[in-house]
């Protein structure tokens, strides 16, 4: 190989390696659910009975239902997310196993009123039989991301 046809292979691999980290950067927001501002809920709280809530560290309120109840998988779920205290322009709920990765599960839930998100998801059937789910809230605001991670089991 010529000293030429080296130096252009070496730029090419350094070119695509600076490509590669450019994606990964770009691209990781949406793989992992990540905020600029976090709040943990009630760990008492159950899903399967009743929404939960998380009090925002610099004022708001965030609550999350979904139904039906117990909550199933492999069957439509309705979310429904309310916000007081602050104004969000977009809603997402991932939902994620813990301990199992169950693939990418983030439907981006429509505005039905101020202050209100909800819409349709489903979770995929688990084979190991219970599984433990992280549903993580994503609200973006004008200046912020917020993530909120609700905890919950599901048995098929």
């Amino acid at each position: 190989m010529s000293p030429k046809n080296h130096f252009r292979a070496d730029l090419a691999m350094i070119l695509a390696l600076i490509a590669i980290g450019a994606a990964g950067y770009w691209f990781s927001p949406q793989l992992l659910p990540k905020g600029d501002v976090a709040a943990t809920p009630d760990p008492a709280c159950d899903l399967h009975r009743q929404a939960c809530s998380a009090t925002l560290p610099g004022g708001g309120r965030v609550e999350l239902a979904i139904g039906p109840r117990p909550i199933p998988t492999m069957q439509p779920l309705q979310v429904d997310i309310r916000v007081d205290g602050l104004s969000a322009n977009k809603a997402e709920i991932d939902f994620a196993g813990v301990g199992m990765n169950m693939g990418y599960n983030r439907p981006q839930l429509p505005q039905l009123a101020p202050g209100r998100f909800g819409g349709n998801a489903s979770l995929p059937v688990c084979v190991t039989g219970a599984m433990r789910w992280r549903a993580t809230v994503l609200l973006e605001t004008e200046r912020q991301r917020i993530a909120i991670p609700f905890l919950f089991e599901t048995s098929h």
